[in-house]
């Protein structure tokens, strides 16, 4: 009997004129097949500029850094001290200062951080996107390697000389004054973010003398974990490893967590809005069980006095929606990965045919995507879920169904 039932399921779902699904049928797969390739093509991108603007931005930024009230004395001995830890992928001296750009005619504010050049590439992702010049250049005295965007603002280009006025104040027979540095840009870099417009490298030894301090002295040491998301626990095991007063640490969160915590937000607000596209399909699932009910009550009523029990009338109308879903599904990860892989192909034929950067106003030039298969094998369970219920409500009303009155009224 259960075969049976089976069967009469894929029949109530085919059109009376012998067609292969009827009208509502076809709704419900199409319904199906729009709401989950749209949930795994806009996921996808959202987790591709997720991690696209995790590895711009969180491949500068320092994942944490230890910073102490006075300079730290023997900075690679502790430096070496701090590899030692299990979760710690690289270690290096760090000073960051606050500062004025000037130029002939133009003034800027920014963020210089003094790094050592030999070691950067494996510190950060600037040296792999610096398209002028090379971080290396760092390494000649009183250079500076700047952003694309902040050379455009003050009108500078590789090779001109800078002037650059810090916050630190010098005292001299004379007075007290600014700490003031004329500096040769060697290079350019482009992230195609907001570091571009104000973050600036000049090699460590420069650094040092800004701050006025001594060769084996450093401000600050920048850590590379190898859990980023757990980077504030991490500084704070090597503080107790150090066991150092005077150190603190502070991680990349304190910084951009809510930039990402925002990105994870909007990802679940999108989500689950597709979802609702999902859910609309469910209803035509819905509709297309109960208007085969109704139109079969009387078929319905031959097979309860045949002897078919509540179990197999269930089955009928069970699988006629879980056939729905199914094709939907299948149909729906097919097209949604199909989409996804194509997405920039498709992005270019579209900007050729409008005759327009479509992405003007994003920080790359390509749409980025990553495709979680473990969310794909989410929506596809959430989505059966759902599809199935609207199936089994329908067939609740069909075992509540009389056959003596059914018939009667034939």
């Amino acid at each position: 009997m259960s075969s049976t039932s089976i069967k009469l399921g894929y029949k109530y779902l085919r059109s009376s004129k012998g067609g292969a699904f009827s009208f509502t049928t076809f709704l419900a797969i199409i319904g199906l097949i729009i709401g989950i390739s749209s949930l795994i093509v806009v996921t996808s991108v959202m987790n591709g500029f997720e991690k696209e603007l995790e590895n711009r931005i969180l491949g500068v930024i320092p994942h944490a850094v230890i910073t102490s009230d006075i300079p730290i004395q023997d900075y690679e001995k502790t430096i070496n001290h701090i590899k030692e830890n299990n979760n710690i992928i690289f270690a290096a001296p760090y000073i960051s200062i606050q500062g004025l750009i000037t130029t002939s005619n133009k003034s800027q504010g920014i963020s210089i951080i003094g790094v050592d050049p030999g070691v950067e590439g494996k510190m950060s992702i600037i040296p792999e996107y610096t398209f002028l010049g090379s971080i290396s250049d760092l390494e000649e005295n009183n250079t500076i390697i700047i952003g694309s965007s902040l050379a455009a603002n003050i009108g500078a280009y590789i090779g001109d000389e800078v002037n650059i006025t810090t916050s630190d104040i010098k005292t001299s027979i004379i007075g007290s004054y600014p700490t003031s540095v004329n500096l040769k840009i060697v290079g350019i870099y482009e992230l195609k973010t907001e570091i571009d417009q104000f973050l600036t490298l000049i090699s460590h030894k420069t650094a040092q003398k800004l701050k006025n301090i001594k060769d084996n002295e450093t401000t600050s040491i920048r850590l590379k974990t190898n859990d980023l998301f757990n980077a504030d626990l991490i500084s704070r095991d090597i503080l107790k490893q150090l066991n150092n007063a005077s150190y603190t640490s502070t991680s990349w969160k304190s910084s951009h967590g809510t930039l990402f915590e925002a990105i994870k937000f909007e990802k679940l607000l999108i989500s689950m809005m597709l979802f609702l596209i999902v859910f609309v399909a469910s209803i035509l699932v819905l509709s297309t069980v109960v208007m085969t009910v109704k139109s079969k009550e009387r078929e319905i009523g031959i097979l309860m006095t045949l002897g078919a029990s509540s179990k197999h009338i269930i089955l009928i109308f069970l699988t006629q929606g879980m056939i729905v879903s199914i094709i939907g599904i299948i149909g729906g990860i097919l097209i949604g990965l199909i989409f996804t892989f194509n997405l920039n192909y498709l992005i270019d034929l579209l900007e050729n045919l409008l005759n327009r950067n479509l992405l003007d106003a994003y920080f790359i030039n390509y749409f980025p995507y990553y495709i979680d298969y473990s969310q794909v094998a989410t929506i596809s369970v959430i989505s059966f879920l759902i599809s199935a219920f609207s199936s089994l409500v329908p067939s609740m009303y069909a075992i509540r169904l009389n056959p003596v009155e059914i018939l009667r009224h034939e």
